[in-house]
């Protein structure tokens, strides 16, 4: 739950920042690239919060990782790697980690069916 509380609060801050600090910096579609960055950062942060809640919920066996540890891990993981190159793909323009963003919206999909197997097995 530390981790969605910590990535709510930047991503705010960092949604703050675009709208107000790179505004008039950035072209268009680079806004675009941070405004997405930033809106599944939330969305994201908001999923880690609920997977800790029923993380808690339930027996979490420390050499055997459920279905619930899993999807946080793919969502922190989705968090770094899509958010975080497209935040640097908007600060920089377009680099080698452009190749991150696919690899960080797959761990969000796999975080999301990790969820829907979970809710299978309850």
């Amino acid at each position: 739950m530390t981790a969605g509380a910590l990535f709510g609060a930047t991503g705010v801050l960092f949604g703050a920042f675009g709208a107000h600090a790179l505004g008039s910096q950035l072209t268009s579609t680079l806004l675009h690239a941070w405004e997405t960055a930033v809106s599944y950062q939330l969305s994201h942060a908001m999923a880690l919060l609920v997977v800790g809640i029923w993380g808690r919920q339930i027996e979490v066996n420390a050499r055997t990782p459920t279905a619930i540890t899993l999807a946080g891990w793919s969502f922190l993981s989705g968090i770094l790697l899509f958010s975080g190159s497209l935040y640097i793909l908007a600060l920089n323009g377009p680099s080698l980690f452009g190749l991150l963003t696919p690899i960080g919206g797959a761990a969000f999909i796999f975080g999301w069916l990790a969820l829907v197997g979970a809710a299978l097995r309850r």
